[in-house]
C-alpha cells in the first residue's frame, strides 16, 4: 500500500485509481462549514478512515482553494468530493441509496453518540461552526448525536467532533 508524507501529498498527483483504494461504509456531508482550515481538515479525516465521499454543501468553501489545499496537504485530489447547493437534496439522494443519515448536533433529540449502533451505510452530517445544523435537516435525520461535554464550554470544534463520531461508528463494523 502506498503511503505519503504531507510535504509528498501536497505536490503529487494521485497516481492510484481511488477505486483501489479501502472504502468505508461512511461518507461526510458539511453543511455549511465555513473554516477552510475544518473543510481542509475533513479530507485528511476522511482519507484517514476511508470514507467514500464529502458532500460539500451550501455556502460551504470547496477546492479548489490555497487553504483547503494546505490544511488537506492536497488530499482534497485523492479523495471525491462533490458540491451542492443543498443539504437535504444531498441526504435524499444518499437515504434512497440505502444510507441512515446521523446528524452530530445538540438538540432536544440528541443522545450520547456511544449509546446508539447505526445502520450502515452512514451519511455523517455535521453543520456550521457557529449555527449548527438546519432544522430541517434535523428532522429528516434518522438519528442525532452529540458528545456529552463536562467541562464549561458548550461544543466542540466541528472536524474534532466529526473525528470522534466516526471512529466510534467504524469501530461497531
Amino acid at each position: 500500500m502506498l503511503k505519503f508524507n504531507a510535504k509528498q501529498l501536497r505536490k503529487i498527483s494521485p497516481k492510484i485509481p481511488s477505486q483501489k483504494i479501502y472504502k468505508t461504509p461512511l461518507v461526510f456531508v458539511l453543511d455549511n462549514v465555513q473554516d477552510t482550515y475544518n473543510i481542509g481538515s475533513f479530507f485528511r479525516l476522511a482519507d484517514a478512515l476511508g470514507v467514500r465521499k464529502i458532500y460539500l454543501c451550501g455556502e460551504t468553501v470547496t477546492p479548489p482553494n490555497p487553504k483547503i489545499h494546505r490544511a488537506s496537504v492536497g488530499l482534497w485530489r485523492w479523495l471525491p468530493w462533490e458540491h451542492h447547493r443543498s443539504s437535504l437534496s444531498v441526504l435524499k439522494l444518499l437515504r434512497k441509496e440505502g444510507y441512515s443519515i446521523v446528524v452530530a448536533e445538540q438538540s432536544k433529540e440528541s443522545c450520547p453518540y456511544l449509546k446508539v449502533k447505526p445502520k450502515f451505510p452512514v451519511a455523517l452530517v455535521v453543520g456550521h461552526e457557529s449555527e449548527g445544523i438546519n432544522p430541517e435537516i434535523l428532522k429528516y435525520a434518522d438519528l442525532v448525536v452529540e458528545i456529552p461535554l463536562l467541562g464549561v464550554n458548550r461544543s466542540l470544534n466541528v472536524l474534532v467532533a466529526a473525528s470522534v463520531i466516526a471512529y466510534h461508528f467504524l469501530s461497531l463494523l
